[in-house]
């Protein structure tokens, strides 16, 4: 009787290969779209192997491996659906769009938004603006001095405050209530 023995890494594979599969439906919102890039990625983990490091977090290792084939493939579709126009005629692209923009509606919304954040106290206030302006949730944990968790929870704790106050929206742009 012979034993066929699987490597740690192989068995890894099988383990994440459900969770390899959801996420990917995730990223794709397509099944088919989604097999392939499983697919794609099992591959790659199969063909990058020696670069894995024994004891590291394989599933974080196979998530991004897919996060950034998903990314790759996005970007290099959308430069393959990029339209070049080389004609001479050039009318329309020189011509000034007929219809004026109206942003008295946005300038509504932004007025509201910025006092629903002017509402919060003022640590939720100054954590939620400074992620909202792109600085990374350990950025603020160290400027404020004060551990990543509780950045994460003031962040989440203001989302929902903000969702309460400006309820009166989600209607007029199909968000629903997480409270």
């Amino acid at each position: 009787m012979e034993t066929t023995y699987i490597k740690p890494f192989k068995n890894g594979l099988i383990e994440y290969y459900a969770a390899l599969n959801n996420y990917a439906l995730m990223l794709t919102k397509d099944k088919d779209n989604a097999v392939d890039l499983v697919q794609e990625t099992v591959l790659k983990a199969m063909r990058y192997e020696a670069k894995f490091s024994e004891g590291t977090n394989l599933k974080g290792w196979l998530f991004t491996i897919m996060k950034n084939t998903f990314i790759n493939e996005y970007r290099r579709n959308a430069k393959r659906n990029t339209f070049l126009d080389s004609t001479d005629n050039t009318f329309y692209l020189d011509s000034t769009p007929v219809k004026a923009k109206n942003d008295a509606e946005m300038r509504f919304i932004r007025k509201d938004l910025e006092s629903a954040i002017s509402q919060l106290p003022k640590d939720l206030e100054y954590t939620f603006r400074r992620n909202m302006i792109g600085f990374k949730y350990h950025e603020i944990a160290e400027e404020l001095n004060i551990p990543i968790g509780t950045v994460k929870t003031r962040i989440f704790v203001a989302k929902k405050k903000l969702r309460t106050i400006l309820s009166e929206y989600q209607d007029s742009f199909g968000f629903k209530s997480k409270a």
